[in-house]
């Protein structure tokens, strides 16, 4: 609640007009016993006089009536306060959980690439959905209902010692026994909560991740084996549900019995005051009354435990999450460039995911403007990698990366990425129309703009042969269009953005062969006058390189033209060769 309170702080108002209200309800709901027992009192004792036949007695209508309009009124208050608690109470809570959602959505944004290649998309999708709403539901169906128990049950406790402090003191003894049940039960049931909430994330994990593979699982025939793996996760959510619910439902029953033992000896206690006249029928009536008014909110404590451990097992994720380590402040005194060349240098740099395994070593390029680089090798060589350091999605160990004579690590994020454009084998494209997605880098972009970009990047044909042509929906994973034709949008979307330097990963490793000749010729317009660092599998692709890196072990074995390396007769002529070998 503590770390939650700075979202509440904002909409206190809603939540404050919410407890006086729901004080009021708890107050016509405490008063409507004693009125009630003011009508069997008065009941009796007409009858009581009426079968002694004292002289002019007879049943007080007027008075009854007179009672009851108290009533319908004490109800109508009740009725309008628990509305008006709702209402407000709602206010409060879906705003609070927007700027969480929100705060969520930011922290997604400042976490460093590392955070998420250790987690599934699933999880911390679950987090910011999943585990938020429950928080939510939780707060909305249990906070007014705990408020208006404790002061129901204060109330009670007031009422039933100002009727008898006797009976008031053997009421009051059932709540000592029910808060220790439910301390007991919760303590036991909390790690319960917390399990399932992790078991639930791993469930969305594994279906996003098969959803996605969901071509190649049917392609290989591993529908069953998915099946099996799935029913092995759902168990694991099934059987750690079953437990928190079953040690959390324990609690009502255990109160229950408490409270009914409670209640007989209430009720011997209070016939035998009634009978010597220390206390009314109405009196005896409306106390026990409060006894179930002091059991009642018990019972919906006990009945939201299961919730509310559930909140508070999100909670504790959602904010595990806000509290993750962020990237690496910003330079004190970023350096922004100007007038970017694309001179690109690596001085000595050492990588590694983990820094007891250096993945990269001692690594030196000097990559002049304009020129374009190819990175080569098998996989796992530390080509995307390099990239990844280029981009500064993670800060290397050791050395130096420089942009035109300048640390990438003197200048903003958002500024050294803004000097790149990028095409990746897995391209992204939004459920949108395809000139929104072409001007997705550089949204104030005419129309003639976006079409000079599809132009040269080959796709404008295809763009025009559609039936709303630019103005054409992309469904949800661009479904809609073929691999090759999503990466020429990509291509016109890098192009439109105008950087300075090019990353073009993989870009050509997927698609047919006419596909490919389209790319090429392509890629070759985009580069004109960039430095263009170009990952493909395909050594077909980047024989007009002015540059290639060759990498093995994350360290570059070889460097120069495609004509000096088939010339040496080393890794890179056995790799091209391989892959010739390999189309025969």
């Amino acid at each position: 609640m503590r770390k939650l309170y700075p979202y509440i702080k904002p909409y206190l108002k809603f939540f404050i007009v919410a407890i006086l209200l729901t004080m009021g309800y708890s107050g016509f709901l405490s008063a409507a016993p004693m009125v009630e027992g003011l009508i069997t009192t008065r009941l009796k004792d007409d009858v009581v006089d009426i079968v002694n036949k004292v002289p002019g007695a007879s049943i007080s209508f007027s008075y009854v009536i007179k009672i009851l309009k108290l009533l319908l009124a004490i109800y109508i208050g009740n009725i309008l306060c628990n509305y008006g608690s709702q209402y407000f109470l709602t206010n409060g809570i879906q705003n609070t959980m927007r700027d969480l959602r929100n705060d969520v959505q930011k922290k997604i944004a400042k976490l460093p690439i590392s955070y998420f290649d250790k987690r599934t998309v699933g999880d911390i999708l679950s987090i910011i959905s999943n585990d938020i709403d429950t928080m939510s539901n939780a707060l909305q169906q249990s906070l007014s209902r705990i408020l208006s128990a404790f002061l129901s049950i204060i109330l009670a406790i007031v009422l039933m010692f100002y009727i008898n402090p006797i009976m008031g003191a053997v009421a009051v003894l059932l709540i000592p026994g029910s808060a220790l049940i439910m301390k007991f039960i919760m303590k036991r049931s909390s790690a319960m909560f917390e399990r399932q909430q992790v078991a639930l994330g791993n469930l969305n994990g594994y279906i996003q991740e098969r959803y996605t593979g969901l071509t190649e699982i049917k392609l290989y025939g591993k529908q069953e084996d998915s099946i099996e793996q799935f029913k092995e996760i759902n168990n694991d959510l099934c059987e750690n549900g079953f437990k928190a619910q079953f040690i959390s439902g324990l609690m009502s029953p255990l109160i229950s019995l408490i409270t009914y033992i409670a209640i007989v000896v209430v009720c011997i206690l209070g016939a035998t005051f009634a009978i010597t006249g220390a206390i009314t029928v109405g009196q005896l009536q409306a106390f026990i009354r409060y006894m179930w008014q002091l059991n009642e909110p018990l019972e919906q404590v006990t009945q939201l435990s299961a919730s509310i451990q559930s909140a508070m097992a999100a909670a504790r994720r959602v904010f595990e999450f806000l509290s993750e380590t962020e990237e690496v402040p910003e330079a004190y005194n970023p350096v922004k460039i100007d007038n970017v060349e694309g001179n690109v240098t690596f001085e000595d740099v050492s990588f590694g995911y983990n820094k007891d395994k250096m993945l990269i070593e001692h690594l030196n390029i000097n990559v002049k403007s304009g020129q374009m680089v190819a990175i080569v090798g098998p996989t796992g060589a530390g080509k995307t990698t390099l990239i990844n350091l280029l981009m500064r999605f993670y800060d290397v160990n050791k050395g130096a990366i420089k942009v035109d004579g300048v640390n990438i690590k003197d200048m903003k994020r958002d500024d050294l990425r803004s000097i790149f454009g990028m095409v990746l084998q897995d391209t992204w494209l939004y459920n949108g129309t395809i000139a929104g997605n072409i001007k997705y880098g550089k949204e104030d972009a005419t129309r003639q703009e976006i079409e000079n970009a599809a132009k040269t990047a080959n796709v404008n044909h295809f763009i025009k042969t559609q039936p709303d042509g630019y103005n054409m929906l992309l469904n949800e994973e661009s479904s809609n269009v073929s691999v090759g034709e999503k990466q020429l949008l990509t291509i016109a979307r890098a192009f439109l953005a105008d950087p300075a330097i090019l990353i073009l990963d993989e870009a050509t490793s997927s698609v047919d062969t006419r596909l490919e000749l389209m790319l090429q010729t392509a890629m070759k317009n985009i580069m004109k006058g960039r430095t263009s660092f170009v990952i493909a599998h395909r050594l077909s692709t980047i024989r007009n390189a002015d540059l290639i890196l060759v990498m093995k072990d994350g360290t570059i074995i070889e460097q120069g033209t495609h004509d000096e390396l088939m010339a040496s007769k080393g890794f890179y002529e056995k790799l091209y060769m391989s892959q010739f070998q390999n189309q025969a």
